[in-house]
């Protein structure tokens, strides 16, 4: 898959998540197979406000290409303004979020709130491409509600604003993520228009990603709740659609270590308070389904030290990693 200039190696792509694709959980992710990583959404107002926290959101230093950033907002003249401004800061293509479900985002009118107005999401659109001589990207739920399922259409205005890949989520803004996605309406989206189609949602395996690009015709899937905790995902999936064989489970050593690097990453890049912090739902994701997951959850979230928080958790897989070589040797 081509988007602009830049050839995907593969058909996977990191979702854009909240809170959660960072920079090192992108560099993570791209190292595990990962196609693509997009950035956490920014808000267009906060991008050119200049905040701390926007700026580290906006950072994609050392990342490989296609650096990928997400902005978000309903004002076309801000929305160009940032888009040019992380061009200009290296980013080398620009998705636009059209997605959002969360209610703080979708009362200020952006993220799916967009969809129910098609003027103003072809005056953005337009204002963006024009603003910047690199690719620029959207994503898009099916519609706002049930009643007004509208993704042909901002589709068809994506496609004519010079737009250069479409990722859609299969379900409406009112559906959140309850239900099942919509996989009928990407694959219409496929066969109406000839730019690049993404399918997104429910997409938590190897079989269901072979399933949803054969179904839809996509040209890639992205991934987003399924790769936490889970970040090897991609290669899982990758592995699976190259050769239609499953890849075997990373072992807990793996696991462990690539949670230990995760963390690391998060401390060097966040600092000691906040990477603690912001590492405790990583550590949450990783250990779900483990052996004594829930006390091993409880005790690691009262410690407030990198050191302690590394302690704890190499410990914990430790154990883990013992109890499993002791079985193998009474086997």
């Amino acid at each position: 898959m081509k988007i602009g200039s830049y050839q995907l190696k593969n058909k996977t792509i990191l979702a854009p998540m909240a809170g959660v694709t960072d920079r090192p959980f992108r560099q993570l992710c791209r190292d595990l197979g990962a196609g693509m990583a997009v950035s956490e959404m920014i808000s267009s107002n906060s991008l050119l406000w200049g905040s701390k926290k926007t700026q580290r959101r906006a950072n994609h230093e050392g990342e490989i290409a296609p650096r990928i950033v997400q902005i978000a907002g309903a004002d076309p003249k801000l929305m160009a303004q940032a888009a040019k401004l992380n061009a200009d800061q290296g980013a080398q293509i620009i998705d636009i979020n059209m997605g959002c479900p969360a209610k703080k985002v979708c009362k200020v009118m952006a993220g799916s709130a967009l969809l129910q107005n098609e003027a103003l999401v072809k005056a953005i659109l337009t204002e963006v491409t024009q603003s910047v001589d690199i690719p620029v990207t959207l994503k898009i739920r099916t519609g706002w509600d049930q009643h007004s399922r509208n993704a042909l259409t901002i589709a068809k205005i994506a496609e004519q604003a010079g737009i250069q890949s479409l990722a859609i989520h299969g379900r409406t803004r009112a559906c959140g993520y309850r239900g099942y996605a919509e996989y009928d309406t990407i694959a219409e989206l496929k066969s109406r228009l000839s730019l690049p189609i993404i399918a997104n949602g429910d997409i938590t395996t190897p079989e269901k990603a072979k399933f949803v690009l054969e179904y839809t015709q996509a040209d890639a899937v992205m991934i987003g709740r399924a790769a936490q905790g889970r970040p090897w995902i991609f290669r899982e999936i990758n592995h699976y659609l190259e050769t239609g064989q499953t890849l075997a489970e990373p072992s807990t050593q793996e696991i462990r270590d690539i949670l230990l690097r995760h963390l690391r990453n998060l401390y060097a890049f966040y600092g000691e308070y906040a990477g603690v912090r912001i590492a405790r739902k990583h550590i949450s994701w990783y250990s779900k389904g483990q052996r004594h997951g829930a006390a091993f959850r409880h005790d690691v979230n009262q410690v407030s030290t990198v050191e302690e928080q590394l302690s704890t958790t190499q410990t914990f897989f430790n154990k883990l990693i013992e109890k499993e070589e002791q079985q193998n040797k009474a086997a």
